[in-house]
């Protein structure tokens, strides 16, 4: 036997590893989205006042300063976990309030220093800006992004 392959084995073998690794990829695929949607992602906790929350961060595009979950910009501190390194996340009420009184705080006159605006946002809002974060920090990131610090 000779170990010359034949165009038609080449054929072969480009075709069955092409349909090997299109069926890997479509079973990851697969793997992925019901992981994101039934695992990572805390579905029953998902209230009308944590959509509101996040639209509230839509519009005022807040991810141009703030990462959340690793994602957005890096001028501002990651909020994916900003309830849990507040010691918020089981207490609504002092959230919106914690988050309240830092917003309003700012931004801080200091001169050469980071400024946040301050949005003239509604009781409901923070609130519901609150809830919004309360709930990303729950969603299970497997530890990503790693950020411990305050």
């Amino acid at each position: 036997m000779s170990d010359v392959m034949t165009k038609s084995m080449a054929r072969n073998v480009f075709y069955g590893g092409s349909l090997f690794f299109i069926a890997i990829f479509v079973a990851m695929t697969v793997h992925s989205h019901i992981y994101a949607v039934n695992v990572s992602t805390n579905q029953a906790t998902l209230t009308d006042e944590v959509a509101a929350g996040k639209h509230i961060w839509e519009r005022h595009a807040c991810v141009n300063c703030h990462s959340l979950l690793g994602e957005g910009a890096y001028f501002a501190p990651e909020l994916g976990n900003v309830m849990v390194r507040w010691g918020m996340q089981d207490d609504p009420e002092g959230a919106a309030d914690a988050l309240k009184s830092w917003m309003q705080a700012m931004p801080s006159g200091i001169e050469g220093r980071r400024q946040m605006p301050n949005y003239p946002l509604t009781d409901q809002e923070f609130r519901q800006l609150s809830d919004f974060l309360v709930w990303v920090s729950t969603i299970n990131t497997q530890n990503w992004p790693p950020n411990d610090a305050g």
